[in-house]
């Protein structure tokens, strides 16, 4: 069975051993019966890839992250890609080797169209909070967009919009 990983908020720990992870509804669905999905990623050598989305999670506001690790059945159809591009129906043990086997798996994410049960929920372990990448992979070292649609409600938000207006000598 492969193994994931789902980045949640620490407040949402006791809900989540109870009732398992619950798949967020969208509006618009992915495929056909994709429109409950939970997202993750496949547990993998590499911490820091299996990981990479904490940074960009808390940039929504949540103090602390928990990384809630699951098993599913290796069959169990799943879609993975990188987030903003196109992404490809899969068994779960495909996707697992699609993100180890990428030349560049930063960006990349599974998406299991179910709810996660309690039964198969391996553990629920803290993570270090400072793991992963805002914005986009390989944001490090450039400077963030200040356009008013960018950094709505962002942390440091004003100063950011600031400097970028202050850029184009206004």
């Amino acid at each position: 069975m492969a193994l994931f990983v789902h980045l949640a908020p620490e407040k949402e720990t006791n809900s989540i051993r109870r009732g398992g992870i619950k798949p967020r509804r969208l509006k618009v669905p992915l495929a056909d019966g994709f429109d409950r999905i939970v997202f993750a990623m496949p547990v993998t050598d590499d911490f820091y890839v299996s990981h990479q989305w904490l940074r960009e999670l808390k940039r929504s506001g949540q103090r602390t992250i928990v990384g809630v690790y699951f098993r599913i059945p290796d069959e169990q159809p799943v879609m993975v890609g990188h987030y903003n591009q196109n992404h490809q129906m899969l068994s779960a043990t495909e996707a697992v080797g699609i993100v180890f086997n990428a030349e560049q798996p930063e960006g990349f994410e599974v998406i299991i169209p179910r709810k996660i049960e309690p039964t198969e929920i391996q553990k629920i372990n803290s993570v270090p909070q400072v793991m992963g990448w805002r914005y986009y992979p390989n944001a490090k070292g450039k400077k963030p967009c200040g356009c008013p649609y960018c950094t709505k409600g962002d942390i440091n938000s004003k100063r950011i919009r600031e400097a970028y207006e202050k850029s184009f000598g206004g």
